[in-house]
């Protein structure tokens, strides 16, 4: 499966008032990274979401496991994959690395949504494009 990679330098903001990341950055880079995936795969979403049906591909679970902690001036790497595609939902699987070692690991599920045809401002879930999916093999 393909994977995408990509460092962090941790800036003074992205921490909390005892030094270490804050929680929700650690769902920002992993977002971030999500995109990044489909990018490397020649896929861009938002090229895809404006010429074609697709609204977005939000998130219906996501948690974290943390290890250890970082902070301030560390310089993180967050590889990310994804697991396993459905027919229209994904696992995406985050692994972060601090000094060579594991210190989160993320995990998502996603679906491929368009818009609903019966209820306008509604979204409904898609079958994602089978040649999207071999990009990540």
């Amino acid at each position: 499966m393909l994977t995408y990679s990509r460092n962090i330098l941790i800036e003074f903001g992205d921490c909390d008032p005892a030094g270490i990341v804050y929680f929700p950055r650690y769902f920002v880079w992993f977002d971030n990274n999500t995109v990044g995936l489909f990018e490397s795969a020649g896929i861009s979403l938002r090229e895809r979401l404006t010429t074609q049906d697709l609204v977005g591909i939000p998130m219906v679970d996501a948690h974290a496991k943390f290890f250890i902690p970082s902070t301030f001036g560390d310089e993180i790497t967050i590889e990310t994959t994804i697991r396993e595609f459905r027919r229209s939902s994904f696992d995406v699987y985050h692994r972060l690395y601090n000094r060579g070692e594991l210190a989160a690991e993320g995990f998502e599920t996603r679906v491929w949504a368009g818009k609903h045809p019966e209820l306008p401002g509604r979204l409904k879930s898609q079958p994602i494009p089978v040649d999207l999916i071999a990009r990540f093999r």
